[in-house]
């Protein structure tokens, strides 16, 4: 694992460190993902510094429900799971809703989890279809973290659905802001966040193509 020098920062079992270091790699292999329409057979996945930041995001947040918003092969949700189980590691719920559109990843990501185990598993809940109908219902808990890790046309459409969930001092993380090929695509979101009367507070924090940071303060 020394090639992904951020797994250091994972608390996780030799098994599940194994299968993120096997996914990262393969990831890596692809090489960079900077075309948004050409992504039905790839990763999409974070890269390892923005995950490790995610999970210690999570895990210093005591976040226990989360939304993936683009599950692709399933490697940024293991770390949301870690963190979800270990911070439901003293008792109470946990859950990671985790989407993802096209049924062949779907079907890669369940099988990631698997390789994963338990430790990672039992705390994913996988929707799979067009998430403007699948995370219409059933959001009831108070929403800690969203992830927005999408086709950027659909980043505001989801962060509307999931808004009413979403408690105060919630986090939402989307990935790329700041790279060329997604900056138009991520225009609403953008906009949207920017409008105080929408109740977001926003950053970017300049990893690899830029990661969008907002936090929801609630609307007045």
């Amino acid at each position: 694992m020394t090639s992904f020098p951020h797994l250091a920062s994972i608390n996780a079992s030799p098994r599940v460190l194994k299968v993120l270091s096997d996914l990262h790699a393969d990831a890596a292999a692809e090489g960079p993902y900077l075309n948004p329409a050409a992504s039905l057979d790839k990763f999409v996945a974070l890269d390892t510094d923005k995950c490790a930041l995610v999970y210690l995001l999570l895990r210093a947040s005591g976040a226990r429900y989360v939304v993936e918003a683009g599950t692709s092969f399933g490697l940024s949700t293991i770390y949301l799971a870690l963190a979800v189980g270990q911070n439901a590691a003293a008792g109470g719920a946990g859950k990671v809703i985790a989407t993802e559109k096209e049924a062949a990843k779907a079907a890669k990501a369940r099988e990631n989890w698997a390789r994963a185990g338990p430790e990672v598993e039992q705390w994913i809940e996988l929707r799979e279809g067009d998430l403007r109908e699948t995370l219409k219902t059933d959001l009831a808990e108070p929403v800690d973290f969203l992830l927005l890790d999408i086709w950027t046309p659909m980043a505001l459409p989801t962060l509307k659905l999931v808004q009413p969930h979403l408690k105060k001092g919630a986090i939402v993380v989307a990935d790329n802001v700041d790279e060329a090929n997604f900056k138009e695509g991520y225009r609403e979101l953008v906009e949207y966040i920017g409008k105080p009367e929408n109740g977001f507070k926003a950053t970017s924090i300049p990893f690899s193509g830029g990661l969008g940071f907002y936090v929801y303060l609630g609307q007045e």
